[in-house]
């Protein structure tokens, strides 16, 4: 077990990542078109996707990566790169390809079901989720920090629908600038926990480097 600050950093760490915030005008184009109802079933669906998603990636990502004959100090360093890419996009208010290319986002416009594909996944749970729980499962073998994490998770994803649900009146609170600075504040916060993988990484790796 991790002392209770270090789940309070998980937390805030995946909610970055996730970013609901960030998803909000993309959620209000895709479903401009769509009643009330739609947008809570919409908002229902990718919650409960997100949630099905990252807990499915903490339980089976570390023996994945074990048969694949992957180790966790190499994952830590392509997912740190994963993720300060993913920070310099976010604190360019731009949205990152490794989240969505642009030929998905034109492919989404045109499908009746958005809930899972593109919005739960790749824009909310994609790679840069999916490696930070894989890493972060892996800090301790007990059950009860599996367990915490995967409460982490249901946290991240209930946050995710009440943003969902609350997408219009946000959007038209905020607008995009306010939005946009909340994205880089976020993305400056993920900078520093990418730097953070990056070097834990390489001191596993190359031992040398910290003597």
């Amino acid at each position: 077990m991790l002392d209770w600050t270090e789940y309070i950093k998980i937390f805030t760490t995946l909610l970055a990542i996730v970013d609901p915030l960030a998803i909000i005008p993309i959620f209000v184009s895709l479903t401009k078109d769509s009643t009330d109802y739609d947008r809570r079933h919409i908002a229902k669906i990718t919650s409960i996707s997100v949630a099905i998603i990252l807990t499915v990636a903490t339980l089976i990502g570390k023996p994945l990566l074990n048969f694949f004959g992957v180790s966790i100090a190499s994952f830590k360093v392509g997912g740190g790169i994963l993720l300060l890419l993913m920070a310099i996009a976010m604190m360019q208010a731009k949205r990152t390809e490794g989240k969505q290319t642009p030929e998905e986002a034109e492919e989404a416009e045109e499908k009746d079901s958005i809930a899972v594909v593109p919005i739960a996944m790749p824009l909310l749970a994609g790679p840069g989720a999916i490696s930070t729980v894989i890493i972060y499962s892996d800090t301790s073998t007990e059950p009860l920090h599996i367990t915490f994490i995967i409460i982490t998770i249901l946290l991240v994803a209930m946050l995710t629908w009440v943003f969902l649900n609350i997408a219009i009146p946000v959007s038209r609170m905020l607008g995009k600038t306010g939005i946009n600075i909340m994205v880089r504040l976020m993305g400056l916060l993920l900078a520093a926990i990418a730097a953070e993988f990056i070097t834990g990484g390489l001191l596993q790796l190359l031992p040398g480097l910290g003597k």
